[in-house]
């Protein structure tokens, strides 16, 4: 059935023109699910339609759910982006990109109690403080929390007052002079909220405080004797000038811009908008997308949903990455404000610099959302560059096998999601079918057992890696790939080779090496998994070599067989267990006599 649909929409695909245009995906019940634009309508919309197209996964997911669709033709490829941008503001489809960010609603709120404190805040507190806002910025409003608390040298801390005066010495912020120190009790109730007063008509006023008026009220203090007020007025005018040198970016005539920066982990894919005003950031804009695709196409249809519309855009947008018509960005860009506006890819200088400041904080952002930090974001972005991987390798497994002579050979499996050990998934294998020691086919067979549980459906093996990493050369990975292919499983294959200290070289294909940048992320993170295999590996064969040695000495007392052996360490599996166990508990399971008895524990003993 699902096949006469799409043959159908395929031929009505195929009587399209040739020509620029729109052309809007419908579902079911007629609604519009998907607005796209095209050079040629026919051929891009017949690509929707052919088996084995290479969609991704969301595109998949939109062309399972057409039933029909309609089309508009352009006189050209900007009016059919124009038009693009138009409908998909008016119909809000949902297999489409919209304008829908992280932020909400953000106030400054000042709590409501004896001492109040000023913080930032996303949803409105119910304890009846003030609040001022609304505001859309968490990026001001968090500034704004933090430079008036610094201005003002209010707490900051978890200490309550007047509870805790005088409990503790006062902390690092008091010595610093970033607090007046309110836990030393020496400041009245009347008098802190005055500071609070002044601290509240500051924001409200903008920041803008003349330092000439806090002098003046400066040296009336001194003048009256009052040196504890003078001196509290002459640490709030230097932090109020410390704050506006700090806010003092010179950029030359970069003065006005926006500064885009992406990150991804999976199909989660993070953007920041760094928007620079006057010199200095002053706003920043965060946005979210999940399963919309790689970082390109989110770039290349994001930009122009932002954009459309707005009238007020600086002269110049610097991107971290191209979209795919340049000129085409600068022409809509200008039909929106009116004025030249410049896409710009900077490769030196302070744009650039700008640019990895929106590219890490993408990071940082997408690292809230997974839980992780942006260090590892950044480590499995260069891996997957470093390698050529189609998408950030999430989850990653890594092999080693361990040998203690020619018995006790053991392969262990470690598992690293989103750059950390995800411990509940790691595997041992104690190797069977290889006689004496041969690297090689051990780990062929650890990876034939493991991927051949997944084909049959093993639910402890029910997952694919991105990424297959082996701690040896280019021998184990042209060792393994065969048994890969056999099964028919394409995943990314590398092995991990050491140098001659045995310390983390690089990576290899069964052809060449791939040298690890020795100071940044990647190196660090498949440093981590080599040696975490490898201790793993170890730990187990190590394992099976102390309980081997067990079962021998236990073995060589008088009447202690393989069956009686077995009944004993599955009645007592740890050492400590069977230190535990009594005379006449080891005669009643075992069946054994007095003197068997005496003769087990003593050698029990000795372990």
């Amino acid at each position: 059935m699902d096949g006469n649909r799409i043959d159908k929409l395929r031929e009505k695909a195929l009587l399209l023109p040739l020509e620029p245009g729109c052309y809007l995906m419908k579902d079911e019940k007629g609604v519009i699910i998907y607005v796209g634009k095209a050079k040629a309508l026919k051929n891009r919309v017949v690509s929707y339609f052919r088996e084995n197209a290479g969609h991704t996964e969301k595109t998949r997911q939109m062309v399972s759910c057409v039933r029909d669709f309609d089309f508009i033709v352009t006189g050209s490829e900007f009016e059919a982006l124009i038009l693009e941008c138009s409908l998909i503001k008016h119909y809000r489809p949902k297999y489409n990109i919209l304008l829908m960010d992280d932020k909400g609603y953000h106030y400054i709120h000042l709590t409501d109690e004896p001492y109040p404190r000023i913080e930032a805040v996303l949803q409105k507190p119910q304890d009846g403080g003030l609040l001022i806002g609304p505001y859309m910025s968490a990026y001001v409003v968090r500034q704004t929390a933090d430079q008036v608390n610094q201005v003002f040298m209010l707490p900051t801390c978890s200490r309550k007052f007047p509870q805790d005066f005088k409990k503790q010495r006062p902390c690092l912020n008091f010595y610093i002079k970033r607090c007046m120190g309110v836990c030393q009790g020496r400041l009245s109730q009347a008098e802190y909220r005055k500071i609070i007063g002044e601290a509240v008509e500051y924001i409200r006023s903008g920041g803008v405080t003349s330092v000439d008026d806090l002098e003046k009220e400066m040296y009336a203090a001194s003048e009256a004797l009052d040196f504890e007020r003078a001196a509290r007025l002459r640490d709030q005018i230097a932090a109020i000038r410390r704050i506006a040198d700090k806010q003092t970016v010179l950029l030359g005539e970069d003065r006005q811009m926006d500064v885009w920066g992406f990150a991804q982990n999976a199909a989660l894919v993070s953007c920041v908008v760094l928007k620079i005003r006057d010199g200095r950031i002053a706003d920043k804009e965060n946005y979210t997308f999940d399963g919309e695709g790689d970082i390109p196409a989110v770039r290349e249809e994001f930009v122009y949903r932002y954009y459309a519309g707005r009238e007020e855009i600086p002269r110049a947008v610097v991107l971290d990455g191209p979209v795919e018509d340049m000129g085409m960005l600068a022409e809509f860009l200008k039909l929106q404000c009116g004025h030249v506006s410049e896409p710009v890819l900077p490769q030196r200088g302070e744009r650039k610099k700008l640019r990895d400041m929106a590219v890490l904080n993408a990071e940082e952002q997408l690292a809230h959302k997974i839980r992780r930090t942006g260090r590892e974001v950044a480590a499995l972005e260069e891996l997957q560059k470093l390698l050529g991987l189609p998408a950030t390798p999430v989850y990653i497994e890594a092999y080693d096998i361990s040998n203690w002579g020619d018995t006790g050979r053991v392969g262990g499996m470690v598992v690293f999601e989103n750059g950390r050990p995800l411990k509940k998934d790691y595997k041992r294998f104690a190797i069977r079918d290889v006689a004496g020691q041969d690297d090689y086919a051990s780990m062929r067979e650890v990876l034939r057992r493991r991927f051949t549980r997944y084909l049959d459906g093993d639910a402890a093996f029910s997952r694919l890696p991105d990424l297959i990493l082996l701690d040896g050369g280019r021998g184990h990975v042209n060792a393994v790939q065969p048994v890969l292919d056999e099964l028919g499983l394409q995943v990314p294959l590398f092995g991990m080779v050491k140098d001659s200290r045995h310390r983390t070289r690089g990576l290899t294909t069964g052809r060449e090496e791939l040298a690890l940048p020795m100071v940044r992320s990647a190196f660090t993170l498949v440093t981590n998994i080599q040696d975490e295999v490898h201790r793993y590996a170890i730990a187990y064969q190590r394992t099976l070599h102390r309980k081997a040695d067990t079962a021998s000495q236990l073995k060589a007392v008088k009447g202690i067989g393989d069956v009686k052996l077995k009944k004993l360490l599955a009645r007592w599996p740890t050492k400590p267990k069977l230190k535990s166990a009594t005379a006449q508990e080891l005669k009643d399971a075992l069946k054994i006599g007095d003197e068997t008895a005496r003769a087990l524990l003593e050698a029990i003993a000795q372990l």
